[in-house]
């Protein structure tokens, strides 16, 4: 009876197995079936470039290394610039500007920096010299104030101020002849070397030191004297053609005038570095007798009080 009953048992399961068996066959003949896709429907796979081969010559060979002017060459170029580098150049820029600038001020004012002490005295005399001409202006000035102010007859006392007036204005204007101690500057110049600049520079110099009445060869030097340099040689002075030796008759204080025409880079220097001979001439009293042809004003009119 057990048996039996087993083996009804077990005949339900056998029907189940054999339909797994063939579901599992058709899978397989389904697999082993070909595609039924044509192959001109089928898009075609296109192959990977040939990657080049290297060439083993270049790949064995090193780079040769750099010497130090290509690192250089490399570290400089091309230029790699951060602001702040710029911002630094700019500030280096401007500091070597400022005291490129400084320093040639610092020359320009030290001009006398390499002269001799004997020079350096006659200036600082000159200077002191010149200090108590001012002085001694001044207070002649407060005594003429005090006379008028304390005369009896001030119109008189004013009259005769008046006329040393006029001739002390006469005199600076070349209208009246003049004397007193002074000196005589020669200027030699046989080779033509002296030009219009220097016989004004001459004369700046010769006013700077205190000239008060200066005469070159038969002509006066007044304000308006001017100098050019004519065509077929030659120097002419407010249109009269005068020739060398050029003579300068100048009136004032020989203590002032010589040192300021000798000082180092003064006029004597430079005739003296142009070959041309100079002569200084200090006199107890010079005259100066030639008069400027003065003429209308065209310009100038007197200004309202």
């Amino acid at each position: 009876m057990a048996q039996e009953t087993a083996a009804e048992v077990r005949e339900p399961d056998e029907p189940q197995h054999g339909e797994e068996r063939q579901e599992s066959a058709a899978s397989a003949e389904a697999a082993a079936e070909p595609s039924s896709v044509e192959p001109e429907q089928q898009q075609p796979v296109p192959e990977p470039a040939p990657e080049p081969e290297p060439d083993p010559e270049q790949a064995q060979q090193p780079r040769p290394p750099l010497d130090g002017r290509g690192r250089l060459r490399n570290a400089i170029w091309p230029p790699r610039l951060s602001r702040g580098q710029l911002v630094v150049a700019l500030l280096l820029f401007a500091l070597g500007l400022g005291l490129a600038i400084q320093v040639r001020s610092t020359n320009d004012h030290n001009a006398l920096r390499g002269a001799r002490q004997d020079d350096l005295v006659r200036i600082l005399d000159e200077l002191d010299s010149r200090q108590q001409r001012l002085q001694q202006e001044k207070s002649q000035l407060d005594q003429s104030l005090t006379q008028l102010e304390n005369s009896s007859n001030q119109a008189k006392e004013a009259q005769e101020q008046t006329q040393q007036k006029t001739l002390d204005l006469g005199v600076l204007a070349g209208t009246v002849k003049a004397s007193g101690p002074g000196i005589v500057l020669t200027v030699d110049d046989p080779q033509g070397q002296v030009k219009a600049d220097m016989l004004l520079d001459t004369l700046q110099e010769l006013r700077a030191a205190g000239a008060e009445a200066i005469q070159i060869n038969s002509v006066r030097v007044v304000a308006s004297t001017y100098f050019t340099d004519l065509p077929s040689g030659g120097e002419s002075i407010d249109g009269t053609k005068v020739s060398q030796p050029y003579r300068f008759t100048v009136i004032g204080d020989p203590q002032d005038l010589t040192p300021a025409l000798n000082i180092p880079g003064g006029i004597v220097r430079t005739l003296e570095k142009e070959q041309v001979g100079t002569n200084i001439s200090e006199q107890q009293k010079v005259t100066v007798d030639a008069l400027a042809v003065t003429g209308p004003t065209q310009f100038a009119k007197p200004a309202a009080k």
